[in-house]
């Protein structure tokens, strides 16, 4: 199939657990078709190039996948036919390189890496077949990325248009200790009820993650704008034709933009971390306000807004331990204000006088974190 085809595909948006709602919310308010709620990720429908705009324009999925067939799937003799019953030259090519993931839950394919290995032979063995050579597997930077869901006695094959993973958005220059995802940033930004207009505040912005990404939706940058490339781009099928159409989509996004945003504040008691929140905005193409002061000290004041932070926890915490009891306490006198507060640790949830809105588990860093949104009395 052309990249220009109308044909309708299905896609799905992936993303991490906790974040599905607003993932959706998202896909819908950006005009996508047939969008669901899905535990661990949100199928949708389009063409080709409305999968290109969800690679642009997502804050939130990690990965955009394309549903290239569905099959029944009980041995791995099924498996290995289905997949040779897909037409493997439209995206691969012998110069090219690929790589295959499988996630199995059938006793015949139970282990996911042996599953992962029949998708490839597949794979291998069509193209040798059909065109005399095979192209070569690389885990690392592969052309294709292939991936495979078994469940329930079928098998579901899709092809990764995103390549490197959609938080990795270019702008990043400097990273912090414990670097938030840029995808995790803008669902938080979401889940507080952040309406793009108030004042923004994360008092312990690091690397400035989650201001950056609160300027970048304000002023309706797509953040895919900022990428030099996906992985579509280098399909066996993605020639000057798609790659000019790509250009002209990426042109109507940018003159979508918008000058105009509220008062975003990053802020860091550590200056260097400031400074690399400075050059990261400036990388984003996005102006913040920046502060070098310790929360405690200089609590944010002026006009009442959001307060949106990832504040220290786990070994971090551990080398300030009254930390979040004096954090606790600070909250508690911001009268009026919204927070939402991104934490591994309970002592937050207990220290606040007031109680959260709501409370939603997100896996952050490889600790099980809690988002806890208030409105402070």
């Amino acid at each position: 199939m052309h990249p220009l085809s109308e044909d309708m595909l299905e896609f799905h948006a992936a993303t991490i657990p906790g974040t599905e709602r607003v993932l959706c919310e998202e896909l819908r308010e950006l005009g996508f078709a047939s969008v669901r709620l899905n535990r661990g990720g949100i199928p949708f429908r389009g063409t080709m190039q409305d999968g290109w705009r969800a690679c642009l324009q997502s804050r939130i999925a990690a990965r955009i996948q394309m549903l290239v067939a569905r099959f029944p799937c009980r041995t791995p003799d099924d498996l290995y036919y289905g997949v040779q019953g897909i037409d493997w030259q439209t995206y691969l090519s012998q110069s090219q390189t690929f790589a295959v993931s499988a996630v199995s839950r059938e006793d015949a394919l139970s282990h996911s890496g042996f599953a992962a290995l029949k998708v490839k032979d597949a794979i291998v063995d069509q193209l040798r077949k059909n065109i005399g050579a095979r192209p070569d597997v690389d885990r690392e930077d592969a052309d294709v990325r292939v991936f495979a869901h078994i469940a329930n006695q079928k098998a579901a094959i899709y092809l990764d248009l995103a390549g490197d993973p959609l938080n990795k958005r270019g702008y990043r220059k400097v990273a912090g200790e414990a670097p938030l995802r840029e995808t995790i940033a803008a669902a938080l930004l979401r889940m507080a009820g952040w309406d793009r207009k108030s004042p923004l505040s994360d008092p312990m912005c690091g690397s400035g993650t989650i201001a950056i990404e609160a300027a970048l939706w304000a002023s309706n940058i797509a953040p895919g704008l900022l990428r030099e490339r996906f992985g579509f781009e280098r399909w066996a099928n993605f020639d000057a034709e798609a790659a000019n159409a790509l250009r002209l989509l990426r042109g109507a996004l940018r003159g979508a933009s918008r000058g105009t945003m509220p008062r975003i504040v990053a802020a860091d008691q550590n200056a260097d971390m400031v400074e690399a929140a400075r050059q990261n905005a400036r990388a984003a193409g996005v102006k913040l306000a920046f502060r070098t002061h310790d929360v405690l000290v200089n609590p944010p004041s002026g006009e009442k807004g959001f307060l949106i932070t990832n504040p220290p926890y786990g070994q971090r915490l551990e080398m300030a331990p009254d930390f979040s009891r004096h954090f606790a306490a600070m909250c508690s006198r911001l009268h009026g204000w919204r927070l939402g507060i991104l934490t591994a640790s309970p002592v937050y949830q207990q220290a606040i006088s007031a109680k959260p809105l709501h409370t939603t588990a997100i896996p952050n860093g490889g600790l099980d974190c809690t988002f806890l949104v208030y409105d402070m009395p």
